[in-house]
Parts: structure tokens; sequence; C-alpha cells
């Protein structure tokens, strides 16, 4: 490589000479370059005996690499600066137990828990007036004033919540399938219950029904977990001793 350097007497800007290409290239003679100039570097052929393909313009005197942000771009769609992120639903990552978020499904499981839970209230009130004689109402699903933790006749109202709480666990393990989403199934269950005893009479005022229906929430719960636990395990195939 040479390089000269001439200094002008009236304090001028200096120029340099600079030899880009090494002597027996094949291409052009030494290029100018001054302060704030651009460079032309010509890209020579290895296969065509020193031809060049293209000249590549960098301002400043940059190396000439900083064409390969334009030149190389992401496909339009891969989440890059080429392509829009969100454009795809989120998928699982492959070899994960994780599950893509699906609304539609979520809403269907909610749906179903809901429908069951009214479903066996419904059923253990007919029982109830088959054995015990109690009249059959829709206040004994969405009122507080049939609950009694301290007689007996409120008890088989209590029974009824604590009876579909049992069945709504079997219903998460079926259901569901998951353990770490039994508390939310379960809470979400109760809430929209709470809700619709709102709706239906106000928010229940008695210590009665508060205390059966968190006891309901906790048994649906960890029954639930404890099923679907079972319920993953037996999916995970094992390998025969010394396969």
């Amino acid at each position: 490589m040479m390089r000269s350097d001439s200094c002008m007497d009236d304090g001028g800007p200096n120029d340099e000479t600079v030899n880009l290409i090494p002597s027996g290239a094949g291409a052009g003679g030494p290029q100018r370059r001054t302060a704030g100039s651009i460079i032309t570097t010509p890209v020579v052929s290895p296969s065509s005996g020193g031809g060049p393909l293209h000249d590549q313009a960098t301002p400043g005197g940059s190396s000439g690499l900083g064409g390969l942000d334009q030149a190389v771009q992401p496909p339009p769609g891969s989440g890059g600066l080429g392509g829009a992120r969100g454009s795809h639903p989120r998928q699982a990552k492959p070899g994960t137990n994780s599950v893509a978020f699906n609304p539609r499904l979520i809403f269907s499981q909610i749906v179903a828990l809901q429908s069951f839970h009214y479903l066996t209230l419904g059923f253990c009130i007919q029982c109830n007036h088959v054995v015990y004689g109690s009249s059959i109402t829709i206040d004994r699903i969405f009122t507080s004033q049939y609950f009694d933790i301290w007689t007996g006749e409120g008890w088989v109202d209590n029974a009824a919540v604590l009876i579909s709480a049992l069945v709504g666990s079997v219903l998460l393990a079926a259901i569901v399938e998951k353990s770490k989403k039994c508390l939310d199934f379960s809470v979400t269950l109760f809430f929209i219950h709470f809700i619709a005893c709102c709706l239906y009479g106000g928010a229940p005022n008695t210590y009665s029904w508060w205390i059966v229906h968190i006891m309901a929430t906790i048994l649906m719960t960890l029954l639930g977990e404890y099923l679907c636990s079972i319920r993953e395990m037996n999916e995970i195939p094992l390998l025969p001793y010394g396969g």
C-alpha cells in the first residue's frame, strides 16, 4: 500500500492519495480523497482476471460494509424489520408443553363447566325434594336464604353445592386437562355464579353462603389439580427397561 501526503502553504485541507488496489490487481490507478469526499472502490472479480464487477460508494471513507444492511433484508412476516410483527397467531414452540392461546377454546371450556355446574345443582335439588321433601325453586341456586351451616336443613342445600364442586373437579380433568389451570377455572366458575346471584336477587349477605362457596372452590381446585396431575403422568410414554 502506497500513501503520500502533501500540505498546502496557505493552510488549506490536506489531500491524500491512497492506492486502494494492490499493484498487479489489474484495476485502475490510485484514487484521490479529500475531507468529506466519497471513495469509489472497484470490486474485483476473482474469476475474471481482475476486471471490476461494480463500484460501491460509501460516504466519509467508510469501509463499504454498510451496504449489507440494505442488501440483506429479512423476508416479510418473519418478525424482523421487513415484516410486521403480530401478523401470525402465536404458536407453541416445538418440544415444549406450552399451548398456544386460543380464546375460543377457553370460552368453550368455561361455558361447559358452568353449564354442568348448574345441571348438577338442579339434579341435587331434585334429589333433595324426593328424599327430604324440600321445595323446588330457583332461589335455592341464586339466593342465600336457604344456606345455613348451623342447621341440618341448611346442609341439604350446602351439600348440593359441595357435590357440584366434586363433579366440577372431575370435569376439570376431562375438559381442561391441565393442573396449573384448575385454580383459574374454579375461581372463574364461582365468580360468574356470584355475578349471576347479584343480578338475580342481590349480593349474598349471609356468612353461610360465603363459607360454603369458598369451601366448594377450594375443594374443586385441589381435587381437580390432583386428577389432572394423574392424567398428565399417565400420558408420559415410558420406554421399556433396556430399550
